[in-house]
């Protein structure tokens, strides 16, 4: 293991233990308080926000495949790894394009949930390419 995903994990222990903390405290936001990303915020968002979302959900990700690394779950029971890996190839501005033409595409579907937009649109395709 490197030292970066061991770091990694001793990072993400420490986040579960303050999450927790704050979870039993009432220090973390309420699920209602925070808004599910959709294409109606995406396409009214500068690039530099749309950047900022795109690699705080690329940091969750790599920071749960670290955390699981010695200890991975079964497949269906996390979307980290098979996210990273669907997205293996893919660059920030890569998916940012990618999600610039599919609301433009599909005007009729900016309700649509980015995080879904990018697991059905490049995620499962990725799966198919990246075994």
């Amino acid at each position: 293991m490197t030292i970066i995903a061991r770091g990694l994990r001793r990072v993400g222990r420490a986040a579960s233990s303050i999450a927790a903390v704050l979870a039993l405290t009432g220090g973390i936001a309420v699920a209602a308080d925070i808004p599910l990303v959709d294409g109606t915020h995406w396409v009214k968002s500068t690039a530099e926000v749309k950047k900022a979302y795109l690699v705080g959900v690329s940091n969750v990700i790599q920071l749960e495949v670290a955390y699981q690394a010695d200890n991975p779950l079964p497949e269906g029971r996390s979307l980290a790894p098979r996210a990273a890996r669907g997205m293996t190839g893919q660059t920030l501005n890569g998916v940012l394009e990618s999600l610039d033409r599919w609301y433009g595409a599909h005007p009729e579907q900016l309700q649509r949930p980015v995080l879904e937009t990018i697991w059905f649109e490049m995620v499962v395709p990725g799966l198919k390419t990246n075994k």
